[in-house]
């Protein structure tokens, strides 16, 4: 068969990554596709096309996403005019990035192009109400959780689960001391890891709180050592924050900023301050303990509690369905709060041995061939 010509749409580093993995699927079934739209560096390695780089998409929150509302609209205007004046592609496929995507889609689809969303917005935490705009916009949606499909299908609306992409690149049992060797740091340390986010809004109001909480931690056991995994373009902002809150980065301070590596951070920790995101999965998936944090604009923060649906915002929780690890947000996201539950892991083995267990079986669930399981759906719709 010949080989299909995709367009793709991927926002921010999460979806980069997601994106990439389902590109080595397809690429594996057929060698020789062409594939173009917005992604990032990890799409770019695949031989994608990016007109527009996926970062242009990464913002959250209401009030964050008017300041850049106008461009927004702007490049999904161009990529949905060139998309319908070029040859037409085989099919659409939007990774996440869901305020973006769907819209683009539905015009799309209404013109004859297929379309599938992969990640199934999480109408099941917030906003139930999209899932009018899924049914209109997607042939077909790609679900990395498995009580997914059937909440679609009672919806009308075409569904696979693939499983996670993360839980089959994570190994079940990280191992911690070759990651410590790749960081410097010894087998008896005890280690924190930092992420503060990976779009620059969650850096502004997440990580000076965090690296104050650092300098509150080390005053209790002043042998600490933190380690941040920092994308390239944040890496600037995140060491000022430490400065500002009184951290400089080196030896003496206990304090290690890298650049990427964030796999090699959680799999070195014994415990991580983490904002909320798929970065707390992936914490999950290295079965870490962590306490998630997250803060935004307060009136994005006012919209955003109304929609929400479940009392949990970190996905290690909703997806155990209790709190396992604890949340503050907002107002509650202090420095002393943070530091107090982040130390509080430190001295309460049999409680992270609990833990341990509960994320070892969270991983096993999510575990399957989502590159295969993904390009098998693709390739069904391309052929129905």
């Amino acid at each position: 068969m010949t080989a299909p010509r995709f367009a793709m749409v991927a926002g921010e580093a999460s979806g980069d990554l997601l994106a990439g993995l389902l590109l080595d699927g397809m690429k594996a079934r057929w060698p020789s596709l062409e594939a173009s739209g917005i992604g990032g560096p990890q799409m770019a390695r695949r031989g994608f096309k990016a007109l527009w780089p996926s970062d242009k998409l990464s913002v959250r929150g209401y009030v964050e996403v008017l300041r850049h509302y106008r461009e927004i609209v702007g490049i999904r205007k161009q990529l949905r005019e060139r998309l319908l004046a070029e040859s037409k592609p085989a099919l659409f496929i939007g990774v996440d990035a869901p305020d973006f995507n769907l819209d683009l889609e539905a015009a799309l689809k209404a013109s004859g192009i297929k379309t599938v969303h992969f990640i199934c917005p999480s109408i099941w935490a917030w906003r139930a109400d999209r899932v009018e705009k899924i049914r209109r916009s997607a042939d077909h949606v790609l679900c990395i959780f498995p009580f997914e499909p059937e909440l679609l299908r009672q919806h009308g609306i075409s569904a696979t689960y693939v499983g996670h992409p993360l839980a089959a690149m994570i190994p079940m049992a990280p191992d911690k001391l070759a990651a410590r060797q790749a960081l410097d740091l010894q087998a008896q340390d005890e280690v924190v890891a930092i992420l503060p986010g990976s779009r620059a809004s969650e850096v502004q109001y997440l990580a000076e709180t965090f690296f104050k909480a650092a300098v509150l931690m080390r005053q209790g056991r002043p042998a600490l050592k933190f380690v941040v995994p920092a994308i390239p373009a944040l890496k600037a902002a995140i060491e000022l924050a430490a400065r500002d809150a009184g951290l400089e980065s080196g030896a003496s301070q206990g304090l290690q900023i890298v650049e990427g590596q964030s796999h090699t951070v959680l799999a070195a920790c014994d415990v991580t301050l983490i904002a909320s995101g798929t970065a707390t999965l992936e914490a999950a998936l290295f079965k870490r303990p962590m306490v998630i944090a997250y803060n935004m604009n307060w009136l994005s923060w006012r919209i955003t509690r109304a929609k929400q649906l479940q009392p949990w915002v970190g996905l290690p929780n909703i997806l155990c369905r209790d709190f396992v690890v604890p949340e503050f947000l907002q107002g509650a996201a202090t420095p002393q709060a943070l530091a107090q539950a982040t130390l509080a892991w430190l001295g309460q083995p049999e409680r992270i041995a609990v833990l341990q267990t509960k994320f070892t079986a969270l991983h096993k669930e999510l575990q399957r061939d989502t590159s295969r399981l993904a390009t098998d759906a693709i390739q069904q719709i391309l052929e129905s």
